[in-house]
């Protein structure tokens, strides 16, 4: 008897036929857990892709042609938002290094409705109406930009300027426009109080068309941005000290990175109103499902899962529940539930 032979025990299994190893080969190949990154977006987006295509087509009652138009506006503003708010937070994480705060912390949405508060409360509901168009939102979106822009150099151009005071001045600042707001909103009357209502919540149905060409332009300008800067994200996902040891002027990266959230986040709420949640959603999602830290797959992942999340939630809303309303308002109510959930699961911001 060989030392083999003495080794082996009785019960030993056999060893595994050509048949048996193709059939492991081919049930590990189909197993969630190993597709591949590209693989999973591809999957992502034949879903976004088949909820567009129901969303658009099916259910169309009257006019074919009339129908078609107001479902083409709706989808090409969820288009947007998709982008704006899933890109733009996912970007926001990577530069602070927390996956819990959302670009709406910097006061975003706050100013948005301090805008809106104010130009009610001093010319009235009736002039907000007419003055809706192209350059109420390039100025709208202009200001917010300028301001995040000097609070950014304000503050890293200081002594004791790092990232966390600048979030800590975002939350402030936020805060005291949310309480002007509230204030002034209170001396206005219901009429008026009703056009702001409408103007602050989300809305995906009432945007203009003429918007959407202007906001297609700024969605490809800043991704293409972005895209080609994705390596670099990478490398700051790592830290300070990772990325300056690696070459890369940290703070000039951080920087550029804000304004292009800025402009992402502040374009996004002054064409469909503020949406607290909705990027925090889609950009936890997007790490699940990715299964990978690598920005060429997490920013693409984010936007894909932002457009299912509107297009499938409009669908089923409507055709489903029969229901009329602000599908945001779903979504924020999910999406604060879970930031509440991860909130207390971490323990900490």
């Amino acid at each position: 008897m060989s030392m083999l032979d003495a080794r082996r025990t009785p019960d030993a299994p056999a060893a595994p036929t050509a048949r048996d190893s193709g059939l492991r080969r081919l049930a590990g190949r189909l197993a969630p857990g190993r597709l591949g990154p590209g693989q999973r977006l591809a999957v992502v987006g034949a879903l976004a892709a088949a909820a567009s295509c129901c969303l658009l087509l099916l259910f169309i009652q009257g006019s074919f042609a009339f129908a078609i138009e107001q479902r083409l506006t709706m989808l090409g503003t969820m288009l947007v938002v998709a982008f704006t708010q899933g890109i733009g937070t996912v970007v926001f994480h990577t530069v602070t290094h927390n996956r819990i705060l959302t670009p709406s912390i910097m006061g975003f949405d706050s100013l948005y409705t301090f805008l809106q508060t104010m130009l009610v409360w001093l010319f009235g509901g009736v002039l907000l109406a007419r003055v809706d168009g192209i350059p109420k939102l390039v100025a709208e979106t202009l200001l917010m930009v300028v301001f995040a822009t000097l609070l950014y150099r304000w503050l890293f151009s200081g002594r004791f300027g790092s990232l966390y005071v600048l979030l800590l001045v975002g939350v402030v600042l936020g805060m005291a426009f949310d309480s002007v707001s509230i204030f002034v909103q209170r001396l206005l009357n219901p009429t008026d109080y009703d056009m702001l209502s409408v103007e602050l919540m989300g809305r995906m149905s009432s945007v203009d068309t003429g918007y959407l060409p202007l906001a297609f332009a700024v969605c490809a300008g800043v991704g293409a941005v972005l895209w080609r800067r994705r390596f670099r994200l990478d490398v700051l996902l790592l830290g300070r000290d990772a990325a300056q040891t690696l070459g890369l002027d940290h703070k000039r990266e951080l920087t550029v990175m804000l304004v292009l959230i800025a402009i992402l986040v502040a374009f996004s709420t002054a064409l469909a109103g503020p949406m607290t949640f909705f990027g925090f959603v889609v950009a936890t999602l997007a790490y699940q499902i990715a299964g990978t830290h690598r920005h060429q797959y997490v920013m693409p992942m984010a936007f894909l899962l932002g457009l299912l999340t509107l297009t499938a939630g409009q669908f089923v809303l409507e055709h489903v529940f029969y229901a009329s309303g602000f599908l945001t308002v779903i979504i924020e109510f999910a999406g604060g539930t879970l930031f509440l959930l991860l909130l207390l699961r971490k323990g900490k911001l």
